[in-house]
């Protein structure tokens, strides 16, 4: 079965989160292309997305569709999360990079929750297939 149609056959709310994820983590960043101060956050953020997509597929042919495909998302997003907070502390940003940075933090870290969670659950013996 493909990674896709793993993910049809998840509750409609996964599916829906999964289109926001997308959107909050893949495509906002690069908005942030925009502004000069914020190109290099723009980039580092994107790249780990892409990092932590290709790393969830990655485990996906080589596990199947278990709690460990957070995995890559803790690895990568984690530190991601700190560098955005600082990177929307600073100064020189202006407003809407600042929001557009808070929105894209927000919807990690709420992966991240889910994430944190299926990965506890895994190594804790949580291991069958969930697709």
């Amino acid at each position: 079965m493909t990674f896709d149609a793993a993910i049809q056959l998840q509750p409609q709310w996964v599916q829906v989160w999964l289109n926001v994820l997308l959107f909050g983590a893949f495509f906002l960043p690069l908005t942030l292309f925009i502004w000069k101060q914020t190109r290099l956050t723009g980039f580092i953020t994107l790249v780990t997305s892409v990092l932590g997509g290709v790393g969830v597929t990655w485990l996906y042919d080589q596990m199947g569709y278990v709690k460990l495909l957070g995995l890559p998302h803790v690895i990568f997003w984690t530190p991601i999360v700190f560098y955005l907070y600082r990177q929307i502390k600073h100064a020189d940003v202006p407003v809407w990079p600042k929001r557009i940075m808070v929105v894209i933090a927000l919807t990690i870290v709420i992966s991240l929750v889910f994430d944190y969670a299926d990965v506890a659950r895994w190594l804790l013996g949580e291991r069958q297939s969930f697709a």
